[in-house]
């Protein structure tokens, strides 16, 4: 069996212990942002999953947006019933989900108050999320997604009326 880096492999471990169907690669070049990402998987950004830490009313929520949309804060903030929500700082980044900006996993996050997953993402056949590293992207099935991360689907990204 191989070694993952340690953030990595705490991805992994959910992974084996929920018995979801995951593909984790490891990638020669960072992926750290969605088109980095998409080009080195060599698929669109609308099936990279940005994994983002906000901070509403002090607590962490984590959203989960495609790569080619921005995430609406103000959306954010009314679904979890906050008056407000900010992005997180990199130490809150770290703090809430044990992941450095850049290679944050969208599980586990032991300190996430919520999980919102977008739900454009549904409409995907696959979807690749960070996964511990900027080197490291695991695609798997936006259901999987949703089941793993905990995940709650609406609508969260700017511009998207439904």
């Amino acid at each position: 069996m191989r070694a993952w880096p340690e953030p990595v492999e705490r991805v992994a471990a959910i992974v084996r212990e929920r018995g979801a169907d995951v593909r984790l690669e490891e990638f020669s070049r960072g992926t750290p942002t969605a088109g980095a990402a998409a080009r080195a998987i060599g698929c669109e950004a609308a099936q990279i999953v940005k994994s983002i830490v906000f901070v509403c009313d002090g607590s962490p929520v984590l959203a989960l947006v495609p790569g080619d949309r921005r995430a609406d804060a103000a959306k954010i903030a009314a679904v979890v019933g906050a008056g407000n929500a900010r992005i997180a700082r990199p130490d809150e980044v770290v703090a809430a989900t044990g992941f450095e900006p850049g290679a944050v996993a969208p599980f586990p996050a032991p300190n996430v108050e919520r999980v919102l997953l977008d739900r454009e993402l549904l409409l995907q056949d696959v979807v690749w999320i960070g996964a511990g590293s900027t080197r490291h992207m695991a695609g798997l099935a936006p259901m999987d997604l949703m089941r793993l991360a905990g995940a709650m689907p609406v609508d969260l990204a700017e511009g998207i009326a439904r």
